[in-house]
């Protein structure tokens, strides 16, 4: 008779288990059925870890990497692959959000290479800023970048995130480089990003790029606001409007003067 196969470690041992190797990571939770996060109907997975501290965070519960569930490929890829089939019949796939994925890029790259395996599609959604740690080859087996520009102005950015913008725009270049399909996201904050000038420099400069596939503008919202007070943390924004029609308006059609295609 063979042998039964060995319970799932306990969560302490798969914690002292994640290794750089990328064997198993820290997850802090799943959706199924988005339609926001990429083409198609996609399963999200956030991971936890993050170097930024955006003002407007809505995840700011995914900071830190130990505050996620360590998981490992396999666990996860279980998972992912009960919704292998109505992912492709729905024009979807698999997107890998945060926190900052990148922050576990082993664990990240080997859960895309596992998805690639499996024929599903697959998006990269990310700050940039760690993007030299993932190389050429990993970037094979993603099929989409989400990449956030949260500001054009380097002072605009820093205070914005804690963190310089030249890497975010130097990992941009490299995309186009590489030919890598990406949707740039620009989060309007009234006050804070919706400078003119910010968003003629950021749209000249993304209109440069060859891999653009489209803009989005996404309008600052105060849904993250109960996070950051559930976690006793005092909310930057808690006094900052939503931006008006008339701002998003505006700030769109400066994209559209590049030529860029803003959804």
């Amino acid at each position: 008779m063979p042998a039964a196969p060995a319970p799932p470690p306990a969560a302490c041992q798969l914690r002292a288990a994640v290794k750089d190797d990328g064997a198993s990571g820290y997850v802090h939770s799943f959706q199924t059925g988005s339609v926001v996060d990429g083409p198609g109907v996609r399963f999200v997975l956030w991971t936890t870890g993050c170097l930024m501290r955006c003002l407007y965070c809505h995840n700011p519960d995914t900071w830190h990497l130990k505050h996620g569930e360590p998981t490992s490929v396999d666990e996860m890829m279980a998972e992912i692959g009960k919704y292998e089939r109505v992912l492709k019949m729905m024009g979807g796939g698999v997107t890998i959000s945060g926190g900052e994925p990148l922050v576990q890029a082993p664990f990240v790259t080997r859960l895309f290479r596992a998805c690639k395996a499996l024929g599903l599609h697959t998006v990269l959604d990310t700050n940039g800023y760690l993007g030299h740690r993932i190389s050429d080859e990993e970037l094979e087996d993603v099929d989409l970048v989400l990449l956030d520009i949260k500001s054009f102005d380097p002072e605009t950015h820093k205070r914005t995130t804690g963190y310089p913008v030249d890497d975010v725009l130097a990992f941009a270049r490299r995309l186009s480089d590489l030919g890598k399909p990406a949707w740039i996201r620009f989060v309007l904050v009234p006050g804070l990003t919706d400078n003119e000038a910010n968003v003629d420099g950021l749209a000249a400069f993304v209109a440069g790029l060859d891999n653009v596939e489209r803009v989005e503008v996404l309008p600052f919202h105060q849904m993250g606001r109960d996070k950051w007070e559930r976690l006793g943390r005092s909310y930057p924004l808690a006094d900052t409007p939503p931006p008006d029609d008339a701002l998003v308006a505006r700030v769109e059609d400066q994209f559209r003067a590049y030529g860029l295609p803003v959804r």
